[in-house]
């Protein structure tokens, strides 16, 4: 099959309002060099220099589209790599979309930012330039000469929405180094009658006014199959340089240390690890998530940090955040922000192990 894969540059309404934006095979160059497509060797390369982009420009999206009687479920093995980060996907993953937004690089709060999207379309390129706001024209323009433009440095690559997903490749004999987990949240402190802790909700004792307290742990499972969790509730604190090679830093009850609480994952010791579930739960305070403005950043040396925002205004009380996985090697993470309520004596540890099969078992635990 052939694919074809173009850029779109969209304004601040997401739409090609000059159609010199849309870098594709017949159009190899945007104004100015911003993004220039290079094809060979069963690849595209776009190299994107975001100071040379007009402030019009507020989003450049990715797609692949194939022509004739071909549709994307037939796809094999195919990739976006940004750096080192790798969204993976193929024809499992669609039907009979003729063409698919594989990710886009956008502008927020002044920062541009990646996001894996992976949105099908019946229709093929056209159809992609039409939804977009564009016209197809005939003939075949030719590209402006510009200077060799510099490569983009993304500040932070943020996970959207549920399943989105990157991969991290190691440099060649090399581990990934110290991997900082960070959870951070809210410093507001609540009324009276919100703060209730984790054990007292059962009693129905009320607190006083007091920070909201979430607390960052991990379940996780080991190449040899062993698995464990890593939290303050129960004083499980792991190791880092002994297996499980995770360890928890501290507890913030409060939420008023600006630098949250901290989860480590010894990344040279990667090839013990089979997956981690990173998860967090309130164990005081905060009526619902909204409030809590969490965010899980996971941060490996020498690569952008990866972003996942806890964004839901649920009351549960548990929230399964994101999977970090041992993809052959790679270090692969999975946006998963699940959320869990207590079912009758049935914990939300124990719902998480459940949906997740980690084959725990658990016991009544305190941080006091």
């Amino acid at each position: 099959m052939d694919v074809d894969i173009a850029c779109f540059g969209l304004d601040a309404n997401a739409q090609l309002s000059d159609d010199r934006y849309m870098v594709f095979f017949n159009q190899k160059s945007s104004p100015g060099g911003g993004v220039v497509l290079a094809i060979g060797d069963g690849q595209s390369t776009f190299t994107i220099d975001v100071s040379r982009l007009p402030d019009s420009i507020h989003k450049l999206v990715f797609a692949a589209s194939i022509g004739g009687e071909g549709t994307m479920c037939k796809l094999g093995t195919s990739s976006m790599r940004l750096g080192s980060t790798t969204f993976s996907f193929s024809g499992a993953d669609f039907q009979d979309e003729k063409a698919v937004i594989v990710g886009e690089v956008y502008k927020r709060d002044g920062q541009w930012r990646f996001g894996a999207v992976g949105q099908g379309f019946s229709g093929g390129l056209s159809a992609l330039l039409r939804h977009f706001g564009g016209t197809e024209v005939e003939g075949t323009p030719a590209p402006p000469v510009v200077p060799e433009p510099k490569k983009v440095s993304l500040s932070k690559i943020t996970l959207e929405k549920r399943g989105d997903r990157v991969s991290l490749a190691k440099a060649s004999g090399q581990g990934f180094g110290r991997i900082r987990v960070n959870l951070n949240w809210n410093q507001a402190s609540l009324p009276v009658a919100e703060s209730k802790g984790f054990f007292n909700k059962l009693l129905g004792k009320e607190q006083p006014p007091r920070g909201i307290d979430l607390d960052l742990g991990c379940f996780f499972e080991l190449s040899n199959g062993s698995p464990g969790g890593v939290q303050a509730l129960g004083n499980s604190w792991g190791s880092f340089d002994r297996p499980p090679f995770i360890h928890l830093e501290g507890d913030d009850r409060s939420g008023a240390s600006g630098d949250g609480e901290n989860l480590f994952i010894n990344g040279d010791r990667f090839d013990q690890i089979k997956r981690i579930l990173i998860f967090t739960f309130i164990y005081d305070g905060a009526p619902n998530w909204a409030v809590t403005n969490g965010v899980v950043t996971i941060e490996v040396p020498g690569r952008a940090p990866v972003e996942v925002r806890l964004d839901n205004g649920t009351d549960a009380s548990m929230c399964a955040i994101a999977m970090i996985e041992n993809s052959g090697g790679n270090l692969q993470v999975t946006k998963l922000v699940e959320y869990f309520s207590q079912a009758g004596s049935v914990s939300t540890h124990k719902l998480v192990n459940d949906r997740f099969g980690f084959g725990l078992r658990f016991a009544a635990g305190s941080k006091d």
